[in-house]
């Protein structure tokens, strides 16, 4: 039997192998990735794997398991694939763009453009910035997930920027701080000397408990970071005086805004984003960048989110799953919702058709899906298209079944 039909078929993802990525096979999304049966994809166990992208963007795109073809050529093909909300609203794509994620190394401290950047960055240098699209994320976390994410509540900072090693950063006559003031101090980090990032680094080091606070703790990241950066890297004093410092466990999620600043640590996650692949770095990088690029990135920061309650996005349940097996990560965007389908053995789950498209991957177990008159097999790392308006059936065989489904 085919394990493709008309509405519903299945994908194969494409794995990339950016450095920061685990290797061999700890790598998440490289197990995924080679679960997929005659796919031509095997892990070699020296090469680092970073991602498994499974959507329509070109980079690293999703393909029809069964005929090879682009998942973006498929869709144009047959747009009716999206539904008629999404052929208006989304230019004939998916609006989303889901990936799974292994971190072994610390990512680039960055951001992601809004709207009205993205189109001028995209029209003066469409070769780095490949669409005039924002980027707002959303990450659940597979395994434990620590990143920096967003900003400390404004006290907090001022407090920690009260200790005589960090004084230069901070512009005179302030009597108390805003938002203008963290910016003005994270563009006077980015923009220091090597020698004066390495002397900064030296004192934290160095410091009496006293000097620095409540925040000794966090200070001990510093050596990995060095290990992994330089002692010259000044995304690493961004991240650790500025930043909120999170760990997640599996199941929990956070949300990233457009121009939010972050920067993953490591874990293994599911990734999903408006379909984009724009990104402004400035720092946690070599080399480190221009000055000119380190003004783009202060001049776009956002300062929504300064403490971790802001950035977490609650798991809540969903009125998608008939059975009440289906939860849902909601961000506050229009592009998509994040469903969570958990089974145990023997037990179903029915999700109602959306008016949009959805891309579903199994993270754990096996089991069956039903859709569109066919019963298919599925177990981990397989991928499903779901077109919209199509209701789909899973069913756990012994070892249970974890499914996300992305819906646009």
């Amino acid at each position: 039997m085919s394990l493709s039909t008309d509405l519903v078929f299945q994908l194969r993802g494409t794995c990339n192998n950016y450095n920061w990525g685990k290797k061999g096979d700890e790598s998440l999304a490289a197990r995924l990735c080679s679960q997929t049966p005659g796919g031509g994809f095997t892990i070699e166990a020296d090469k680092h794997y970073s991602e498994m992208w499974f959507g329509d963007y070109p980079n690293f795109p999703g393909r029809v398991f069964r005929t090879d073809e682009l998942l973006a050529d498929r869709i144009e093909n047959k747009p009716a694939l999206l539904g008629q909300r999404v052929i208006r609203d989304y230019h004939g794509h998916l609006p989303f763009l889901p990936k799974i994620v292994s971190i072994g190394n610390f990512l680039p401290l960055q951001i992601h453009p809004n709207k009205k950047l993205a189109k001028v960055l995209h029209k003066k240098d469409p070769d780095q910035f490949s669409d005039p699209n924002h980027k707002p994320e959303i990450a659940v976390a597979l395994t434990e997930f620590k990143a920096f994410v967003g900003w400390k509540p404004l006290g907090e900072i001022e407090e920690i920027f009260k200790s005589s090693i960090l004084l230069d950063f901070v512009p005179e006559g302030d009597s108390s701080w805003t938002d203008k003031t963290l910016r003005v101090v994270v563009r006077a980090i980015l923009h220091a000397d090597d020698a004066k990032v390495q002397n900064v680094h030296n004192a934290l080091a160095k410091a009496p408990r006293e000097e620095i606070g409540n925040y000794a703790d966090v200070i001990k990241l510093l050596p990995m970071l060095q290990e992994q950066h330089s002692r010259h890297d000044p995304g690493n004093l961004v991240a650790l005086l500025c930043m909120d410092y999170m760990v997640l466990q599996p199941g929990e999620a956070l949300f990233i805004p457009a121009d939010g600043i972050h920067a993953y640590v490591s874990g293994d996650i599911l990734e999903c984003m408006a379909r984009s692949d724009n990104m402004l770095v400035s720092g946690l990088c070599s080399p480190r960048v221009d000055k000119r690029s380190i003004d783009v990135f202060s001049d776009a920061m956002t300062f929504e989110t300064h403490s971790k309650r802001e950035t977490e996005l609650p798991k809540k349940e969903s009125s998608s799953g008939k059975n009440g097996k289906t939860a849902i990560y909601s961000p506050p965007i229009e592009e998509f919702d994040v469903l969570l389908t958990e089974l145990a053995n023997g037990e179903k789950e029915v999700l109602i058709g959306a008016d949009g498209p959805s891309v579903a991957i199994v993270t754990k177990g096996e089991g069956s899906l039903e859709a569109d008159g066919k019963k298919l097999d599925v177990k981990e790392g397989y991928i499903y298209f779901v077109a919209s308006g199509v209701e789909v059936t899973w069913s756990a065989a012994s070892e249970g079944l974890q499914v996300f489904t992305a819906v646009g």
